[in-house]
C-alpha cells in the first residue's frame, strides 16, 4: 500500500570478453548446459517462441546521452503533471508524468542516475529537477527498493536513508507518495497496454485477471502480488526476495554451504540478483568471479563456458522460485520483471527455466497451465509509480 506524506551510454554492443580461465576443472554441473531442456508440454513456448530480444532499455536513457536535454511531458492536456522516481540499488530513475483519473499515465524522458554518485535522494532529485522545462511539479510518486515502513526508510542495496515525514519539504514539494519498487511494477502490469508484455511459457493467456505473481532479478530480487478483479486491481507489496534459498540438487547444497559461511543466513536474493551470478560462477569454477559487467557479458554471449553454465543455473533457479511463488500466491499467471529480465529473455527457452517452473511433483500438470509473461515496458517502475498516483 502506498504511503502519503506531506511536508513537516555505453553502447549496447559489447566486445567479446576473453575467456575466464578457472584454476581447476571442478565441474559441479554440466557445461555449457545445466539440467533438462524446456519440457515438451502442450503449451510450452519452445526455444525462441514469444521471447523478446535482450534490449538494454537504459542505454537510450543514460545520463550521458540525456543530461543536456530539458525534460517535459509532450501532451500538456493532463489533469496534473507529477514527478515520479524509481530508486533501486544501482540506479535512480526520474521522470515527469502526466496523469488523469481514467487513462494511462504518460511519461516524459527519463533521467537515469547512478546512486553511487550521490550522497542521498535529495541531491539526486535536484539534478533531475534542474532539467525540468517550465514549472516544476508540486507532487510526486516515488517507488523505492525497500519496505515502506517506519520513521526512517533504509534501502536494501544502497546506503541511502530517508524520513518520509520530512521528505516532501526537503525536496520542495507539497506531497510525496511512497511505494515499494515492485509494488510499482505490479501497478504497471495492471495498467500497461498489451504490447508491454511478451509471452515466455505456458498458455498464451494474457495476465489480465485473478491473482498474479510478479518477480524479477536486478541488484536484488523483487516480488509482489497483483490481484485483478471486476472492480479494479489491488497490489500486495512484499519482501519475497528474502525468503530462504532452498537447494534442489548436490551443487546447490554446496552453494548454500558456501554462502552460509559468507553471509550466515542465505536468502534467494543472494543467488537471483546481479551479484548472485558471481556466487554461482565462483562455486562452480573455483576462482573468483571477474567484475559484474565482464561476467554478465560473457554469460549472455556464451564466450566462456563457466560463465554461461552459471547463467543456466541462474535461469533454473529463477524458474524454480517463480513456480514456488505461484504456488504460495495461488497465482493464475506469473510476470517476470526486473533489470536483468530483458537481458536473459533470449536464453530462457533453451534453459531449464520451464522445467524448473513445473517441477512441483504432484502439481506438475497444474503448473504447466500457468502462463508466464515478461513485462517489456522500458520503464515499468516509473510507469507504475505514476499509475499508482491518483489526482
Amino acid at each position: 500500500m502506498a504511503a502519503s506524506v506531506s511536508p513537516a551510454s555505453r553502447s549496447a554492443r559489447h566486445e567479446a570478453p576473453a575467456p575466464i580461465k578457472p584454476r581447476n576443472n571442478n565441474r559441479l554441473f554440466s557445461v555449457p548446459f545445466i539440467g533438462a531442456p524446456s519440457p515438451n508440454l502442450s503449451h510450452a513456448g519452445g526455444e525462441g517462441k514469444g521471447f523478446v530480444r535482450a534490449t538494454r532499455f537504459g542505454d537510450r536513457l543514460a545520463p550521458k546521452t540525456r543530461a543536456h536535454r530539458r525534460i517535459h511531458v509532450a501532451n500538456g492536456s493532463h489533469a496534473e503533471i507529477i514527478a515520479v522516481a524509481d530508486i533501486g540499488g544501482t540506479h535512480a530513475r526520474f521522470a515527469l508524468a502526466g496523469i488523469d483519473r481514467d487513462s494511462r499515465p504518460e511519461l516524459g524522458d527519463a533521467v537515469v542516475l547512478r546512486t553511487a554518485d550521490y550522497p542521498d535522494l535529495a541531491s539526486a532529485y535536484k539534478t533531475f529537477a534542474d532539467k525540468i522545462e517550465g514549472a516544476r511539479p508540486r507532487r510526486a510518486s516515488f517507488a523505492l527498493a525497500c519496505p515502506i515502513r517506519g520513521e526512517t526508510l533504509k534501502f536494501t542495496n544502497n546506503p541511502w536513508t530517508l524520513r518520509p515525514k520530512t521528505l516532501a519539504a526537503e525536496l520542495g514539494l507539497d506531497e510525496v507518495r511512497l511505494l515499494n519498487d515492485f509494488g510499482a511494477v505490479a501497478h504497471a502490469a495492471a495498467k500497461a497496454d498489451p504490447s508491454s508484455f511478451s509471452h515466455v511459457f505456458g498458455p498464451d493467456r494474457p495476465p489480465r485477471s485473478g491473482v498474479i505473481s510478479i518477480l524479477g532479478p536486478g541488484t536484488g530480487l523483487g516480488v509482489a502480488q497483483l490481484i485483478i478483479g471486476a472492480d479494479g486491481h489491488r497490489v500486495v507489496e512484499t519482501e519475497g526476495g528474502h525468503i530462504d534459498f532452498a537447494p534442489r540438487d548436490a551443487f546447490e547444497d554446496d552453494l548454500l554451504a558456501r554462502l552460509r559461511e559468507k553471509f550466515g543466513r542465505v536468502s534467494i536474493e543472494r543467488i537471483l540478483s546481479g551479484p548472485g551470478l558471481a556466487e554461482i560462477f565462483s562455486a562452480h569454477s573455483g576462482v573468483e568471479a571477474p567484475d559484474a559487467p565482464t561476467l554478465w557479458a560473457a554469460a549472455i554471449a556464451g564466450t566462456d563456458a563457466f560463465a554461461r553454465a552459471a547463467l543456466q543455473k541462474f535461469c533454473s533457479c529463477l524458474g524454480a522460485v517463480a513456480g514456488d511463488l505461484a504456488l504460495v500466491h495461488g497465482a493464475e499467471a506469473v510476470i517476470l520483471a526486473g533489470g536483468l529480465a530483458p537481458r536473459i529473455a533470449p536464453l530462457l527457452g533453451a534453459s531449464a527455466f520451464a522445467n524448473s517452473f513445473v517441477a512441483k511433483g504432484r502439481y506438475r500438470e497444474m503448473m504447466a497451465n500457468i502462463p508466464v509473461w515478461m513485462i517489456v515496458h522500458p520503464q515499468p517502475g516509473l510507469f507504475g509509480a505514476a499509475a499508482a498516483f491518483r489526482p
